[in-house]
């Protein structure tokens, strides 16, 4: 009886002193992940208010992988972050970008896409003239990048660019473009609608973004202009947040995204929505 008992007291305090490593791993049945549903075309909110799109289509395409359930819930991209680590959700797949900062307060699944960030202005604007067939990536070039915002930032003097809040598009205007004026709008809608007022000289989103606005009625005098900004602080591609304590989650969804992108499941999709390949290889 002595030595079951020193056994038990021993074993609390190994599971006490681990954090509870002798704990059954949660076992995941059904994974509900969030979205913005107003970010096309990586998620968006159709006809009848269902959400689809890129991200839309890859969860129907990672979630039999894991051998999983997953329910897709829509909130506001200025909460989402908060939501998830209050446990209303499992997952963020909302074309979120791995960042420094991020990190500090959620984790990430391997990245799935990668997009650069760049400007929409009307065809008549100087900064129209700049060529757009050029991309930076600031982690591994940042010189070049600075050199290369520098030169259109006069472009910019007296203009108002607008930006959807909290992303890396707002800390691009911020860090490579300060002292040009800047607007930000809650979503990437909002902007648009704003710059085909002409409420804003021009727009900074996502290259994938600025395609979808550009497909809309009424834009057809506008162009995507400048060259395209990556990595760095920008982040190190698309993927998927999650809380840092559910590491298991994190293992499942990066071996179904490894799957997805060895077998060209996430190069067709990226196909069919941005009529481009941004898979992360």
């Amino acid at each position: 009886m002595k030595h079951r008992q020193i056994f038990g007291i021993v074993a609390l305090g190994l599971l006490a002193a681990t954090g509870g490593a002798f704990a059954q791993a949660k076992r995941w049945d059904v994974v509900r992940i969030a979205t913005e549903g107003a970010y096309a075309p990586w998620n968006f909110t159709g006809a009848g208010g269902k959400l689809e799109g890129f991200e839309i289509d890859l969860v129907a395409e990672l979630c039999p992988r894991m051998k999983v359930k997953c329910e897709i819930v829509a909130q506001d991209w200025d909460g989402i972050i908060p939501a998830l680590n209050a446990g209303k959700y499992d997952a963020i797949m909302a074309g979120m970008q791995i960042t420094d900062k991020r990190l500090e307060t959620i984790d990430f699944s391997r990245p799935y896409a990668r997009t650069p960030g760049a400007f929409l202005v009307p065809k008549d604007s100087p900064l129209a003239k700049v060529p757009n067939n050029q991309i930076f990536d600031i982690g591994v070039h940042a010189a070049a990048a600075q050199k290369a915002a520098d030169e259109i930032k006069p472009l910019l003097k007296g203009k108002v660019v607008g930006v959807q809040g909290s992303t890396t598009l707002a800390i691009m205007m911020e860090r490579l473009f300060p002292g040009v004026e800047i607007r930000e709008y809650k979503t990437t809608e909002q902007h648009d609608l704003d710059l085909a007022a002409g409420r804003v000289d021009a727009i900074a989103a996502a290259t994938t973004s600025l395609d979808t606005t550009l497909s809309k009625p009424g834009f057809e005098n506008f162009v995507i202009a400048g060259p395209g900004f990556t990595g760095g602080f920008m982040g190190r591609g698309v993927a998927a947040g999650l809380r840092k304590s559910d590491q298991d989650l994190k293992a499942m969804l990066d071996d179904a995204i490894a799957a997805a992108l060895a077998d060209g499941t996430i190069s067709r999709l990226s196909q069919k929505w941005f009529k481009r390949d941004l898979a992360a290889q």
